[in-house]
């Protein structure tokens, strides 16, 4: 019984990472696509790559974004009103995306 309590366990918490990977990947194509590009890989020169970074990296700034301790007059407005959730789902999303290194 209790193997079969910790297996349903992590059932219910990988389909969460899941469900959360998905959801962030919506959010990102309605909130960072245009600076970020639909991969993570920045369009804008000035919009760093988000692709396969770190997700306390990631989740660290999206907060300070939101709060202002971290002032970008961009970011702020579109941190401005993200969810603890909504920041969870974009930091599966975006450190979910694995990134190559090719040596020229």
């Amino acid at each position: 019984m209790r193997n079969f309590l910790l297996y349903s366990c992590l059932l219910i918490t990988l389909t969460s990472y899941a469900d959360d990977e998905s959801l962030g990947r919506a959010k990102a194509d309605s909130l960072c696509s245009l600076c970020h590009g639909p991969q993570g890989l920045a369009i804008l020169p000035n919009a760093p790559n988000l692709a396969g970074q770190q997700p306390i990296y990631l989740n660290e700034q999206l907060k300070n974004y939101r709060s202002g301790k971290r002032p970008n007059e961009v970011m702020g407005v579109i941190a401005k009103n993200l969810t603890d959730s909504d920041i969870s789902q974009l930091v599966e999303w975006y450190s979910s995306i694995k990134v190559t290194v090719e040596l020229p």
